[in-house]
């Protein structure tokens, strides 16, 4: 099993929304991708509550789950994923990654 976890810094606005808004429109995004992609088992994602204390702290995080990396793979890939990226990468201003196996 594969864990996949993403954290994003969001802009304090984008697209004409604020960074709440958008962190509402990735969540119902990213979570929505477990319906369209096989591959997705789980996607949950979380939006902090916390004011920004000093920029130690990420905005959103999603916490994936996939069968194998060749499933990974493919979810990285898939044009229905990649149409969400878009929309991420236009509202965040930093992104980090984990990936490992359970």
């Amino acid at each position: 099993m594969i864990k996949h976890i993403v954290m994003w810094k969001l802009k304090e606005r984008a697209n004409g929304k604020s960074k709440a808004e958008n962190a509402l429109l990735m969540k119902e995004r990213l979570e929505g991708l477990v319906d369209q992609l096989d591959e997705l088992h789980s996607a949950e994602v979380g939006i902090s509550f916390l004011e920004e204390s000093g920029g130690a702290f990420s905005d959103v995080v999603l916490t994936a789950t996939m069968d194998t990396y060749e499933d990974l793979e493919v979810y990285r890939k898939h044009k229905i994923h990649l149409k969400v990226v878009d929309f991420i990468v236009s509202v965040a201003e930093e992104r980090r990654v984990v990936d490992y196996e359970m």
